[in-house]
């Protein structure tokens, strides 16, 4: 098995291989290396091979751990890919740098609040449940646009871009199109998706960052 940095290489090569062959700029696609239930000792060695944007899905996990290492390491960019709930809403304005899961009013109105209060101002993603499932966080596609406008006209939020998490067994393109087109009528300018399954199809359909934990860290 190869360890973290080497198959953080070997990511980092695919992106770049997968710019290319989509005939994008390189350097297009952003890395969030997803941590989430790994702890420091082993997030530490992708630190310091270069690796300075994470991602996690639950504010206290990443409470527990990256305050210590963005201490030492204050140009890491920490993301929030999880669901958000509205009673975390000031720790995690307080520590992420992007929260990508704001999905509904209450978290919206919650966040402005937070912002407002600690002068903090984190990026701003809206998650959008491109499958329509029941169980899955994200508002729907066909009130994703309106939703984007009432965050930014309602609650002054700025929405710096969209995210997605395709359904589990389906083919991903048609959903990662689906979110460039939203993305593009929602007048943003950045597109979260694409994991460690699916990663170099998200870049052909114009992902700006993509999410890979398994395929740097390993299974969990």
């Amino acid at each position: 098995m190869a360890s973290p940095v080497e198959q953080l290489s070997t990511v980092k090569a695919k992106i770049a291989a997968a710019e290319h062959e989509a005939g994008r700029d390189a350097g297009a696609v952003t890395l969030v290396a997803v941590s989430k239930t790994f702890d420091s000792v082993d997030i530490r060695p992708v630190i310091e091979a270069g690796q300075r944007i994470f991602g996690e899905n639950r504010v206290q996990e990443a409470q527990a751990k990256w305050p210590a290492l963005k201490a030492e390491f204050p140009d890491i960019e920490l993301h929030l890919i999880g669901p958000l709930q509205s009673n975390k809403a000031r720790e995690a304005v307080a520590l992420f740098d992007v929260i990508e899961t704001v999905d509904r009013e209450k978290i919206a109105a919650e966040l402005a609040k937070e912002i407002a209060r600690q002068g903090r101002e984190p990026k701003l993603y809206v998650q959008v449940n491109t499958g329509s499932e029941p169980q899955k966080a994200g508002i729907e596609p066909r009130e994703a646009v309106a939703f984007v406008a009432r965050c930014r006209d309602a609650h002054g939020l700025a929405i710096a871009g969209l995210m997605c998490i395709p359904p589990a067994g389906e083919n991903p393109g048609p959903h990662f199109a689906l979110l460039e087109k939203l993305g593009a009528e929602a007048g943003v300018a950045k597109l979260s998706m694409g994991m460690s399954g699916d990663y170099e199809t998200a870049i052909a359909f114009g992902a700006t960052s993509v999410r890979v934990g398994s395929a740097i860290f390993g299974s969990r």
